[in-house]
């Protein structure tokens, strides 16, 4: 149950005076249905006006001048703006307002009357002037004009100070809150209380006080992340408290290794080594194996998959298309089929008998893996002894698919694998609730990928190149970008692309694009990974999901409008075979030096972690579209690049209190408890999570 202390603050926003039926959803929209997110909402920005006079006055500068109003000069046209006309003792200072209201101005502020005037200055020929005033106000409202004003978020129809009204409201009433930081923390840190934090955020002095670095910013920040952090620490002891029996090593798998064209690298055999540690330890796993494209994930799921089999369990491996559950399916099949091993495939193209005989051998425990796409967890398939599921591209599914192929057995092992490795510094605002096992070394005998950067208008050399490389057998992929809001537009683009690439290089040409229904898209996938198309083109990143040795070449139209993880993604569907491969960055100069810095990343590193931490450098603090579209949680006060220690710090205390009050039964336990309820961040709500 929510304590009543927090009762004010979950009330709906339409408790907050003025608002009504016509502002409630736009505030709604803005910052949220209640009243605490309203509290949450922070000043952007902050004005700090100055008194000055016509002669001291400075252009660029938001400033306060007292004036009195002389004249009124009506606009000569439509587009023309009402003049006020203004004299201070020193100077002529004019009022600019466009818009057909200049006879309410005249009966509001009557010439020959004083006025206290703000806003910024400017200079229109020798006149100093301001654009429609922030304030205009007889002498005795002085206090209405603040020297220093916080911005606030707005939208349309809600203007920044009237979401300043109800920031300051919902301030008046957030409660003093039992202190759930620990005393010595807070003295090393420098933080003022909870309540204190959100006045000083709410009311800068200055600059400084909207700095993500400010100290009640970061106790702020620091809040949230620990009430995430507990979140994800007890769901990580709550799935350790499932048990589950036993699963030695196997001679199965030693046989398969032993039969393998290659050795594992010493990263594979860590990975392996963890993924074991945690199937013979008698709880339930659930760990996340990253590692970039090619590092051999899909072997070491392979060989616990064994395990699984040698111990009498089933595992299945659920990929997020058909094309790639298909190419999982033919690179286990055979290996597996070598140890006694029987692999079947269950995708939405079975039908009839084929997949009766599928389903019987699930249920009978005759097939003891299952590779397949979301047609895996479907009601009528039934395991024998499901213990493992594996995820590829874990981020492609959702949390309740996730539990649904999971519940199909008892106590079901979880491993979720991803191509696209994150920072270690923010693994646990993801996985803080997984244990994470990396691979981060290439198998030996991987030629690495030359890659160059193109100005746009050096694309006929390139499509030159191609065709050389497509008349003696080649495969290339060719990316378009999203470049515009509109599909449509997009769409148009690659089709032209396609259409330009058949005209000078010749007619096996393939496109792929968001529009193409599921079926189409796979039929030309597989006609790319068969030999049939020799250039792929295709409009978004997701398309290129599929291992196609053959393709040596990847050209990224435009690369600037990639990010650099993507672009790494990218580069990756080449050079998986032993033939050098290329990839050429196309892009429209000129560069900007962001886009600079990604491109010549790009060039001298291969290594995706590092990758990963440099893309995160160069977005930056504040690029929360950016990290939310990368997956990360939408914090309300930290950063997950400003505040990365932070991360570690909530994560570690997370964890010690845990320790010491798993149940959070002493006076800091059950302030914690308010914490979480404060953030919605509970062990039992629905968290963003692998498994």
């Amino acid at each position: 149950m929510r304590p009543e202390i927090l009762f004010p603050l979950f009330a709906p926003v339409s408790t907050l005076k003025g608002v009504g039926p016509r502002i409630k959803p736009l505030l709604e929209k803005l910052a949220g249905p209640i009243v605490r997110d309203v509290l949450f909402l922070r000043p952007h920005s902050l004005i700090q006006r100055r008194s000055a006079t016509v002669v001291t006055a400075e252009e660029g500068q938001v400033e306060t001048f007292l004036v009195e109003i002389d004249a009124y000069q009506a606009p000569r046209g439509p587009q023309q703006p009402w003049k006020v006309k203004t004299f201070d003792g020193t100077g002529t200072l004019d009022l600019i307002f466009f818009g057909a209201f200049g006879a309410q101005l005249e009966a509001k502020h009557p010439v020959g009357s004083q006025r206290l005037v703000s806003g910024k200055v400017e200079r229109f020929g020798l006149t100093l002037q301001i654009a429609h005033p922030d304030y205009m106000v007889p002498p005795e409202r002085a206090a209405d004009i603040p020297e220093t004003e916080a911005i606030y978020p707005a939208t349309a129809g809600l203007p920044h100070r009237t979401v300043r009204k109800f920031a300051l409201e919902a301030l008046d009433k957030a409660p003093n809150l039992p202190e759930w930081q620990d005393p010595a923390w807070l003295a090393r840190e420098g933080f003022p209380s909870w309540r204190e934090a959100l006045s000083r955020a709410h009311l800068p002095r200055n600059e400084q006080d909207i700095s993500a670095q400010a100290p009640h910013q970061r106790r702020l920040a620091f809040d949230e992340l620990l009430a995430h952090q507990l979140a994800l620490a007890q769901r990580k002891a709550e799935r350790r408290r499932a048990l589950s029996p036993p699963v030695p090593a196997s001679r199965l798998a030693d046989g398969l290794e032993a039969n393998l064209p290659f050795r594992l690298t010493s990263a594979q055999n860590r990975a392996l080594a963890e993924i074991r540690g945690d199937l013979q330890s008698g709880q339930k796993m659930s760990r996340l194996l990253q590692g970039d494209v090619g590092s051999g994930k899909t072997v070491v799921s392979m060989l616990a998959m064994l395990d699984l089999a040698a111990a009498g369990g089933q595992s299945t491996l659920m990929a997020p298309t058909e094309i790639l559950a298909r190419q999982h399916f033919e690179t286990l099949a055979v290996p597996l089929a070598g140890q006694g091993i029987q692999t079947i495939l269950l995708t939405g193209r079975d039908k009839g008998a084929q997949r009766a005989a599928k389903l019987q051998a699930l249920a009978s425990g005759e097939a003891q893996i299952a590779v397949g796409t979301h047609a895996l967890f479907q009601d009528e398939v039934h395991f024998k002894s499901l213990r493992l599921a594996i995820i590829d591209e874990q981020h492609r599914f959702g949390v309740a698919e996730r539990q649904r192929l999971q519940a199909k057995g008892d106590a079901v092992h979880l491993l979720a694998m991803s191509a696209t490795p994150i920072p270690r510094t923010l693994e646990l605002t993801n996985y803080g609730d997984l244990d994470v096992s990396r691979i981060d070394e290439k198998p030996p005998g991987r030629t690495p990928v030359a890659t160059r950067a193109m100005p746009m208008t050096r694309v006929s050399e390139v499509e030159a190149r191609l065709r050389t490389a497509v008349a003696s057998g080649a495969q290339a992929f060719w990316i378009c970008p999203l470049v515009s809001d509109s599909e449509l537009i997009d769409l148009k683009a690659a089709e032209t692309r396609a259409m330009e690439l058949r005209e000078r290089i010749g007619p096996s040409i393939g496109l792929v694009h968001g529009k193409l229904p599921a079926a189409e898209k796979d039929a030309v996938m597989a006609d790319f990974a068969d030999g049939k198309i020799s250039i792929l083109v295709a409009t978004t990143v997701v398309e290129v999901g599929v291992n196609v040795p053959n393709a040596t070449i990847m050209v990224i139209e435009q690369a600037e409008r990639f990010g650099l993880a993507q672009l790494h993604q990218l580069r990756g569907r080449v050079g998986r075979g032993s033939a050098e491969s290329a990839c050429v960055l196309l892009y429209d100069p000129p560069l900007s030096e962001i886009a600079q810095r990604r491109l010549d990343i790009l060039r001298r590193t291969d290594d995706g972690f590092l990758i990963a931490e440099r893309d995160l450098e160069l977005r930056g603090g504040g690029d929360a579209v950016g990290l939310r579209q990368s997956g990360f949680p939408a914090y309300r006060f930290a950063d997950p690049f400003i505040h990365r220690d932070l991360i570690l710090a909530a994560g570690d205390d997370a964890r010690l209190i845990l320790a010491r009050d798993p149940q959070m039964t002493s006076e800091r336990g059950k302030a914690l408890q308010v914490l979480q309820e404060l953030f919605d961040w509970r062990e039992t709500m629905s968290l963003k999570d692998a498994g």
